[in-house]
């Protein structure tokens, strides 16, 4: 979700109120992608990189995750969505923390679109921490070097009971994943849209689903058709 802060800039208004729109995006994303019958819905919200954004910004976007909580958990319970939230919750505030689960175990039980909320999130982080959790069962003689396979790798991820992705969609024009999901997504189809994150609707969505639909995954084999 990309471009908040260009959006704001060329309009002469503070980066705050391009999260805010920003916002509004989630919610038509989370709607338009329960409309196509998507069952999973990954949200990059914050990465473990954005820290290192200005003291006032990070507390805008804490104060806009709250405020989304607070204001939509109940509609997305109503509407059978289940929350997940991946990331590091190590060192994490603890009105943060509490957020966070206070979504989960509401919408634990639901059916409907599973929205998975990548939050203090880095791919590379993520996997250093499945590393070093199998490292740990090596250490105690409890898993053979051996057996250290991709399989118990994945297992060991935040992702463990979520599939890998069909779809990468990145709006804003930037061509890149950014630390996002980069083992889950290594089959992935990646579509990037130009338009900026708080623009983002019907019309987008659409495109990126039939440029989705238009690939051929082969997944490293060959195409159908081919000799």
């Amino acid at each position: 979700m990309d471009g908040n802060g260009r959006w704001a800039a060329r309009r002469g208004l503070p980066r705050v109120e391009g999260h805010r729109r920003g916002v509004e995006a989630v919610r038509r994303a989370v709607e338009l992608a329960g409309e196509a019958g998507v069952r999973y819905l990954t949200l990059y919200s914050f990465s473990a990189e954005n820290w290192t954004r200005p003291a006032q910004e990070v507390a805008d976007l804490m104060g806009l995750l709250k405020h989304f909580v607070r204001k939509d958990l109940g509609t997305l319970h109503r509407n059978g969505v289940r929350v997940r939230v991946i990331g590091e919750r190590a060192g994490l505030p603890a009105d943060i923390v509490g957020v966070l689960e206070e979504a989960e175990t509401l919408t634990r039980a639901n059916t409907g679109l599973t929205l998975v909320v990548a939050f203090n999130y880095g791919g590379r982080q993520e996997i250093a921490r499945a590393a070093r959790t199998l490292a740990e069962e090596v250490a105690a003689g409890r898993l053979a070097p051996q057996d250290v396979t991709v399989e118990r790798l994945s297992a060991a991820l935040d992702t463990r009971d979520i599939p890998d992705p069909d779809l990468v969609l990145r709006t804003s024009g930037e061509q890149r994943i950014s630390n996002f999901l980069p083992w889950q997504s290594a089959y992935s189809e990646l579509v990037f849209l130009p338009d900026l994150w708080p623009d983002f609707g019907r019309e987008a969505f659409a495109k990126a689903l039939a440029e989705y639909a238009c690939r051929e995954r082969r997944f490293g084999g060959l195409g159908a058709g081919t000799l």
